[in-house]
């Protein structure tokens, strides 16, 4: 049994008022799981022909599924990339507002990956998708999050938010701030959120969000959204911060959500000295309600014109490194198909990146898809450039998800196979999960060390 603190307590009941029982009453049933369809690598209708999981759809993420029974994480479904395991309550900021598939986004709390994999799989070629994370370890996590699902034109970087306003002035037209909070709707899920809670806690982070959401504000273009989140219930790191902001920034405005996720959540409370009248447009979402642990969700719309963006003064465009040949030759062995203009250099390696934004050199964690490693006369193929480029690989082993063959490759073994020799990519229902180096009937394993299933 979930022991809450005092003075938590008494907060709560301020803002439930006869609902509390209820909230505690949730607080002692079990955390519900739920997972994402990963569509930058199989779409929702080919999913849920061979989907093999219990589960529900969740009604207001088009791709989300409550789990049930079985667990997941070590399904071959989850090392190809096709799911991501995701909080259901975590869904719903990037639920929010409609999202074109051509903008630019940026994550700027971005660890693990939830919301920044959810934001990318609904943009198209186009897009693009900065995420950010201050801590270097969790900025690992983060990148391999996105290396698993095998998406391109993502940019991870770890930096603070201020430097990451110098960097990326004026460039986004969604800018995401899942910011650092004292995790009140964590407390059924995570005990030690429980027990690290305190009022001055409180205070500290709503002092912080404030300082992100300022320098989220220089990221942002004039006409674009800013969609401010937390996993807390504390009126001061919510809506407080909300007014606060928009007392800051009357060129600001709280727009309305979109309706499935008001359907699941409720309103946002009105305060004592809130001058924002319309601030019920924010979003509550209680495990009491919905099925999910707590969230808080604000969408923030600047009213400037898109038309009149203010230009910064750039600095000069850096030359461009030469990309070696033998880039050129291995993907020509490697792919059947491929944008020769994509290929580029970034931190001494090979990339395979489109997109529509300049990176300094040492700005970037992770840029694009990390084509591989060049060695003296060949390039040894990154574990990325398999999960981003499977589709388009020459070679292709087709392993089924309930074969010894698919469980023997994710252990690390060496697989049979009559590919012809070469580079290939194993793939489940279309889908791949890693690559091998085929040759003499056998394929030499190349899935990651630190990824696999432990024999």
């Amino acid at each position: 049994m979930i022991k809450l603190p005092v003075e938590y307590e008494k907060r709560m009941k301020k803002l439930l008022g006869e609902e509390l029982e209820e909230y505690k009453k949730a607080l002692e049933a079990e955390p519900v799981r739920a997972f994402r369809v990963n569509t930058d690598k199989i779409s929702l209708e080919a999913f849920e022909k061979i989907n093999p999981f219990d589960c529900e759809k969740i009604p207001y993420v088009e791709n989300g599924f409550y789990l049930y029974g079985e667990k997941a994480g070590n399904h071959p479904y989850h090392h190809a990339g096709m799911i991501y395991i995701q909080e259901p309550g975590a869904m719903m900021p990037a639920e929010c507002v409609d999202i074109d598939p051509d903008w630019k986004i940026l994550d700027m709390c971005a660890a693990p990956g939830g919301k920044s994999t959810q934001l990318k799989n609904k943009l198209g070629e186009k897009g693009l998708l900065v995420s950010n994370e201050i801590i270097p370890s969790r900025c690992k996590i983060l990148t391999g999050n996105i290396e698993r699902l095998g998406l391109k034109n993502c940019i991870t970087t770890c930096m603070d938010t201020g430097r990451l306003a110098e960097k990326f002035a004026d460039c986004f037209d969604l800018v995401m701030v899942d910011a650092p909070c004292s995790g009140e709707g964590m407390f059924r899920k995570e005990e030690i959120a429980v027990s690290e809670w305190s009022e001055d806690n409180v205070k500290k982070c709503a002092a912080r969000q404030k300082e992100i959401l300022e320098n989220a504000v220089k990221c942002l273009k004039d006409g674009g959204y800013l969609i401010y989140a937390t996993c807390t219930f504390s009126l001061e790191e919510n809506e407080m911060v909300v007014d606060s902001f928009l007392k800051e920034h009357p060129e600001f405005e709280l727009v309305p959500v979109k309706a499935a996720v008001q359907e699941c959540t409720a309103d946002g409370i009105m305060f004592e000295g809130c001058e924002c009248e319309n601030i019920s447009r924010a979003r509550r979402f209680y495990p009491h309600l919905s099925k999910g642990e707590g969230q808080f969700a604000a969408v923030l719309k600047s009213t400037l014109s898109a038309d009149f963006t203010s230009l910064r003064k750039k600095d000069k465009k850096e030359k461009a490194e030469k990309v070696d040949p033998i880039v050129f030759d291995f993907l020509d062995d490697t792919l059947e198909r491929y944008d020769k203009s994509a290929v580029k250099m970034h931190n001494g390696k090979p990339v395979y990146f489109s997109g529509d934004l300049d990176v300094e050199k040492g700005v970037a964690f992770s840029c694009g898809v990390t084509i591989g490693e060049i060695k003296k006369n060949y390039i040894l193929p990154h574990h990325q450039f398999f999960m981003a480029m499977g589709k388009d690989f020459k070679r292709k082993i087709e392993l089924d998800a309930d074969s010894d063959e698919i469980t023997r490759y994710l252990k690390g073994e060496e697989i049979d196979t009559d590919c012809e020799k070469g580079w290939a990519v194993v793939t489940v229902d279309g889908c791949s999960a890693g690559g091998v180096k085929a040759t003499g009937g056998k394929g030499k394993n190349h899935y990651p060390k630190g990824l696999r299933l432990l024999k």
